[in-house]
């Protein structure tokens, strides 16, 4: 020990501290996934007050004037559109395509796709949908938002950007978002990485842990959608869970080829439709503003209703459909806004709907098996699927079921949908030769 600090020469010093000291690589990288991962939880906090009080204000002032929506939603749809275009195209829907494409490239995905100017927009035009009543949710535009938050705090720790950095990002966004850990590892496995990388394993479980830290701290350990302790025996689980995710799982496919193919076809009208974008999202608010005034169910992220149903609440067997169409006439518009909440709520409906299938089947388990169908059906992550509604409802006693029915509705949704969604969107977000995101965004 003597010889070994004798030989230890300044220049032997300065070497060693550049290796192992605090201002060595690793060191850095640690604070950066620490410090990254603080200011995601408190973003995605302050993102989640924001879009509930969004919510429900719009909720108000359509329970008093209940022509309001049949002006402002359509006006709304457009104004944000034509802002979106001008401000940050690249924040135009839910935010998850453009961190898979950013990934695959993340200097240059860091100066459009998630840069601030694009995030910053996105979070005030998500909750400006939210203001006027479009069916989208705020989890995607969190991912986005998280992996931003993640490249930056990198980029100044003057750490190489990685593609990890944008799904560790991405992955604390989801767990910070649903209150929900375990989610965001499935998420970035399954959706964010499509060759899942053993060395990115810390990092996304740090940014993931310390993120639900933040969120559980601050916001308490609440349950999403609340408790739901019922449970399904063998027999009716091996009956129900099928027939759920088939159902389940076809509507979502259906969901997920409609929005794919919106943006492709070459049928005329929707064509011209789409050189006309403006006038495309003024079409798709009036669409939404007649469901709604006509329903009153169908606005902003459904989870209400979603909770309700879950409680045992009754809701028209329509609501479902209703809600599916909101759903994808928001998407279509190109407003900033994910899918997830409103995806759930139309799972709830089907789950409703599958109710009247089994009337002597726990009610509340019947619904459950329904939202994680039709959400496997529309992303194509049954894990995530599956894990999402086992902790936003404390129904640990379904997780063979909730499993059972995923796997099928994954096997149901890829015959009517060969594509997955976000990957299928991300392509309309590549980067081009000058680092510019692609022109066709329109349903993304």
């Amino acid at each position: 020990m003597t010889m070994r600090f004798r030989n230890l020469t300044p220049i032997r010093l300065r070497a060693l501290l550049r290796r192992h000291g605090p201002e060595a690589m690793v060191w850095r990288r640690r604070i950066a996934i620490l410090g990254g991962a603080i200011v995601i939880g408190l973003i995605a906090l302050l993102f989640a007050r924001l879009s509930d009080w969004a919510g429900m204000l719009f909720l108000q002032m359509a329970r008093q004037w209940w022509w309001m929506p049949l002006v402002a939603t359509p006006l709304g749809f457009a104004s944000l559109v034509w802002l979106t275009r001008r401000m940050a195209p690249a924040a135009s829907g839910s935010g998850i395509p453009q961190v898979i494409a950013a990934s695959r490239d993340p200097e240059r995905g860091m100066t459009a796709l998630v840069s601030a100017r694009t995030v910053i927009a996105k979070l005030m035009l998500t909750i400006g949908a939210l203001l006027c009543g479009a069916s989208v949710g705020r989890e995607g535009p969190t991912v986005q938002i998280a992996a931003s938050i993640m490249g930056y705090v990198h980029r100044w720790m003057a750490i190489p950007l990685r593609a990890s950095v944008f799904i560790a990002g991405g992955a604390a966004g989801v767990a910070a978002a649903f209150n929900t850990p375990l989610a965001g590892v499935s998420f970035a496995i399954e959706e964010l990485a499509s060759a899942y990388e053993q060395r990115m394993t810390l990092l996304v479980m740090a940014a993931v842990l310390i993120a639900g830290m933040v969120s559980l701290g601050l916001a308490g350990d609440y349950v999403y959608f609340g408790v739901m302790r019922q449970t399904l025996g063998v027999s009716q689980a091996l009956i129900a869970a099928p027939v759920a995710g088939v159902l389940g799982g076809m509507a979502g496919g259906l969901f997920a080829r409609m929005m794919l193919g919106i943006a492709t076809t070459a049928f005329a009208p929707i064509q011209w439709l789409r050189a006309r974008p403006i006038l495309l999202a003024g079409g798709c608010g009036m669409v939404i503003a007649i469901l709604g005034t006509v329903t009153g169910l169908t606005w902003g992220t459904g989870y209400r209703t979603a909770h309700a149903v879950i409680a045992g609440a009754d809701v028209p067997l329509w609501f479902g459909a209703a809600k599916f169409v909101s759903t994808l006439a928001t998407a279509v518009s190109g407003l900033p806004g994910g899918i997830f909440a409103p995806s759930l709520s139309v799972g709830a409906g089907i789950g409703d709907m599958l109710r009247s299938i089994f009337p002597d089947y726990p009610p509340g388990a019947i619904v459950l098996l329904g939202m994680v169908a039709y959400f496997t059906g529309v992303v194509r992550a049954p894990l995530t699927a599956v894990i999402i509604i086992s902790e936003t409802t404390a129904s640990r006693g379904l997780m063979m079921p909730l499993l059972a029915s995923a796997l099928v509705a994954d096997f149901a949704g890829q015959l009517v949908c060969k594509e997955r969604l976000y990957h299928g969107l991300s392509k309309r977000f590549a980067l081009g030769p000058t680092g510019d995101p692609g022109a066709r965004q329109e349903a993304g």
